[in-house]
């Protein structure tokens, strides 16, 4: 075969998965049968390994001194068994040692050459050297280097002048290279470059595998494409079944994406990336962190494990595990989850999010607060939509909500069948919030209790209204009406307003009852404390006067059309009575105090909610008290106590005992 015939054969193709093992491999064709050569004790057996002579222009044989030369010039044509060699000239010593020089060609077949300037194998030691421009070309595999060194009694081949790979469009460069034929381990060491069309790839140190095809690597390596880099200095990468592991120090980049682990794997069969071990990824805003964290290719999924956090720039959420399906744009937390959205947070033991909707679901043990409304509402499970700030809570303690908010330093305690908690303008991201709480609404504070059918809080006006037969007590005072406001200023209430129906009562002792009706009533607090009290349309009271012992010492029974109460320490300090007051005032021995009840009178004191506990449970069925009252005659809509006496016509008060008569508070 001439020569420049065998140099056509040159071609290239992948080059970690075939070119070290062919090369190694081809290199061991053609030396393999000098294996047979041993090395006796005394002299070298001249019978075994022979080269044969098939041409040389020149043949010349030479016997000096014990040895056999043969000189062989121009066209010399070798060959052992199947291997053949062409050179231009060619020393054969004792039919062992062979010394070829010029255009050296070894050819197994159609599927090895290799080329170099010459020859040296030194069959006493069985050592191969091919030095000069060294070309090993194994179809479509080549090697390009100075100097190749094989030794046959380890196994061994090696060069360390540098060395070039190359296979179809891959190409690899070493300085240093080792080949382990009883491993099938080849090493790379000493600025190792590979090139690709896809990737590029430098190390310090690279070993394969020619039986498994896997390549590890056993430096720092660095790994890089048109859009993506990977660092690491450790691990590997099976060829074979398309698996990599990068360890030590392992980073991928690729655009604003950036990831860091202990241990990043890829399953090329299942498309799938894994970083294990404090985890981390950065994209942008987008920061998750884990202890594992896995992407599925194929179903565009990722999945954080083990203490999980994901943070953007609108959100930040933390669980045992989170789950991001791309496809649907749904997440969903396993494990305690905390979701920290500015200024709402939530807790829950999973959550299930569509992005696509805005909806979410929480479930177990739930919590969600407003920072800026000092609002918390614990529950079972709630549906929330982030975007909107809406938030409908059920179940929970006993299967009610709770909703816990800071007011007057103390922190108030609501219940209900449902709490639904919403932005009042979320076009306008309006950060006011509306409260909704049905059915079976209780309230419970130090100093303030509540019932009601339903209630409404807003944010914007900082108003609580109550719904349906509401009933709201503050300490020993209690208030009905058909509907109640309570308006707080600075987390303390400074109004409860009624409105229809109104009507207060009022009872330290739960043995006589002070009693204020009207069509409506205002109550009016200064730091947390009962000051004024104004009714309007149709107002009635009784009231029990006392004196500075506290004894008492009479009922003052009131009619007119408005009033105006002024307290202190709780008690009314005095009463000023608007538009044609007529009053009485009764002895306390000469007046049957049942009487005295005003109609509608209905003291539901035992339905006050004396603890938190009180707010959950069966609902409470409240008393119907009937009474024997002052009704009016039919068609008569004015009451009109008979002999009224009033103290002071002119101004319309009745003084309290400890106050002189005739004085005024305008």
């Amino acid at each position: 075969m001439e020569p420049g015939g065998a140099l056509k054969m040159y071609r290239k193709k992948n080059m970690i998965k075939r070119t070290i093992q062919l090369l190694m491999m081809g290199l061991l064709s053609w030396l393999g049968p000098l294996n047979g050569l041993q090395a006796q004790e005394v002299a070298k057996d001249t019978t075994k390994g022979r080269v044969d002579v098939d041409h040389a222009d020149v043949f010349e044989y030479v016997q000096k001194r014990g040895t056999v030369l043969q000189k062989l010039l121009g066209n010399v044509e070798l060959h052992q068994d199947s291997v053949f060699m062409y050179c231009d000239t060619a020393v054969i010593e004792e039919n062992i040692d062979v010394f070829a020089t010029g255009n050296v060609i070894i050819q197994q077949g159609d599927s090895l050459s290799v080329f170099s300037d010459s020859l040296y194998y030194d069959g006493f030691e069985r050592i191969a050297d091919l030095y000069g421009d060294v070309i090993l070309n194994s179809r479509a595999q080549e090697l390009f280097t100075k100097r190749l060194t094989y030794n046959l009694n380890t196994k061994t081949a090696t060069y360390f002048d540098g060395a070039t790979l190359t296979d179809d469009s891959t190409q690899l460069t070493s300085r240093i290279g080792y080949y382990y034929v009883n491993t099938n381990e080849a090493y790379f060491k000493d600025s190792v470059v590979v090139v690709n069309p896809q990737f590029s790839l430098r190390s310090d140190t690279l070993k394969f595998n020619t039986e498994t095809n896997i390549v590890t690597f056993l430096g720092p390596t660095l790994i890089s494409s048109d859009s993506s880099r990977i660092y690491c200095e450790g691990g590997f990468y099976d060829t074979k079944n398309n698996l990599a592991e990068f360890t030590d120090n392992a980073q991928y980049i690729r655009g604003e994406q950036k990831a860091r682990a202990k241990i990043i794997r890829y399953d090329g069969s299942k498309k799938e990336y894994v970083l294990e071990g404090n985890a981390r990824f950065v994209e942008g805003a987008r920061n998750a962190k884990a202890d594992i964290i896995r992407y599925d290719e194929l179903n565009d999924k990722t999945f954080l494990t083990g203490n999980a956090e994901f943070e953007d720039s609108k959100q930040k959420i933390k669980a045992e595990e989170i789950v991001y399906d791309a496809k649907k744009e749904i997440y969903s937390t396993r494990g305690r989850s905390f979701i920290s959205d500015p200024p709402q947070l939530l807790a829950a033991d999973q959550v299930d999010y569509q992005e696509e909707t805005g909806m979410g679901l929480a479930i177990g043990n739930v919590v969600w607060q407003d920072t800026s409304a000092n609002l918390t509402i614990n529950c079972a499970q709630a549906d929330y939509q982030r975007e909107t700030g809406y938030l409908k809570a059920f179940g929970g303690l006993k299967g009610r909500p709770l909703l816990i908010s800071l007011v007057d330093g103390d922190s108030l305690f609501m219940s209900a069948d449902t709490l639904l908690s919403l932005r009042e303008d979320t076009l306008a991201n309006d950060s006011t919030r509306l409260l909704l709480a049905y059915y079976d609404v209780r309230v419970f504070k130090s100093d303030l209790q509540a019932l009601s059918d339903s209630l409404a809080y807003s944010t914007r006006d900082s108003i609580f209204r109550f719904f349906k037969d509401p009933i709201v007590w503050s300490d020993t005072t209690q208030f009905t009406a058909d509907t109640i406001d309570m308006q707080m200023a600075n987390d303390n209430i400074d109004k409860i307003m009624l409105h229809s129906r109104s009507f207060i009562i009022n009872s330290p002792d739960e043995l006589f009852f002070n009693q204020i009706k009207g069509k409506d009533i205002v109550a009016h607090f200064t730091d947390g404390e009962l000051r004024r009290m104004d009714v309007e349309g149709n107002a009635e009271s009784v009231y029990y006067a006392r004196d500075e012992k506290e004894a008492y010492v009479g009922v003052n029974e009131t009619l007119c059309s408005d009033m105006v109460l002024f307290f202190g320490n709780n008690q009314v300090n005095k009463i000023k009575f608007i538009t044609q007051p007529q009053a009485t005032l009764h002895p306390m021995t000469q007046i049957d105090h049942n009487a005295l009840r005003i109609k509608g009178f209905n003291w539901q004191f035992k339905l006050k909610p004396t603890s938190v506990d009180d707010l959950f449970g069966e609902r409470a069925k409240r008393l119907i008290v009937p009474t024997v009252t002052r009704d009016l005659p039919p068609g008569d809509d004015t009451i009109k106590p008979t002999k009224p006496k009033v103290k002071n016509p002119e101004t319309g008060v009745i003084p309290m005992p400890d106050e002189p008569e005739g004085k005024v508070d305008n």
